[in-house]
């Protein structure tokens, strides 16, 4: 394992200790009767009619994780990766910059405005560090971008492949092999 590697696990564990000590957490109001969230507060120190929002936690730790995985790929060993541009490691900046942006302005739905509906209705995109005490987070929504933006995502990541080493004959396999064995 590279350098670069062992700081992106680092970094990935350190991100998932800390969403996991500071989760989500929506405010079950007795007036209301509709949790709203919250914010984010420490895991131990929560108050009464707080709840973890478990939907909202398990999207940050599968971005946190998928984006740890990006990183992986970024970091792979062979080649330089500043030497020419990539593509696909542009697509894999790209989905992971967006995973992280439509977490920090998730799709919410005004308290007054709730339906039973089932694919439920939206206020706008918000901050998730603003001031949400009469928003509902919508997690079906932010379930449906994350998943559209992953298929997406992967099927630029297998557009742009690198086709240039494809049908090499054995005498140009055995060239290239030897010059990859050189570099190391």
């Amino acid at each position: 394992m590279n350098r670069l590697r062992l700081v992106t696990l680092v970094v990935t564990l350190a991100n998932l200790a800390l969403i996991l000590l500071f989760p989500p957490f929506d405010y079950q109001s007795v007036a209301r009767g509709v949790p709203t969230f919250e914010g984010f507060s420490f895991y131990f120190a929560h108050g009464p009619n707080r709840t973890v929002n478990s939907g909202f936690l398990t999207l940050e730790i599968i971005v946190v994780l998928i984006n740890g995985m990006i990183a992986w790929l970024l970091t792979r060993p062979g080649g330089d990766p500043l030497r020419r541009f990539d593509r696909q490691r542009a697509i894999l900046i790209v989905v992971a910059v967006n995973l992280v942006v439509i977490l920090l302005f998730p799709p919410f739905e005004n308290v007054n405005k709730l339906t039973k509906a089932i694919l439920p209705s939206f206020d706008g995109f918000y901050l998730v560090f603003g001031d949400n005490s009469k928003r509902v987070l919508v997690t079906l929504i932010l379930w449906l971008e994350v998943i559209f933006i992953l298929i997406n995502g992967g099927l630029f990541w297998l557009l742009f492949k690198d086709r240039s080493r494809e049908g090499l004959s054995a005498d140009q396999i055995r060239r290239l092999s030897g010059e990859l064995k050189r570099r190391k």
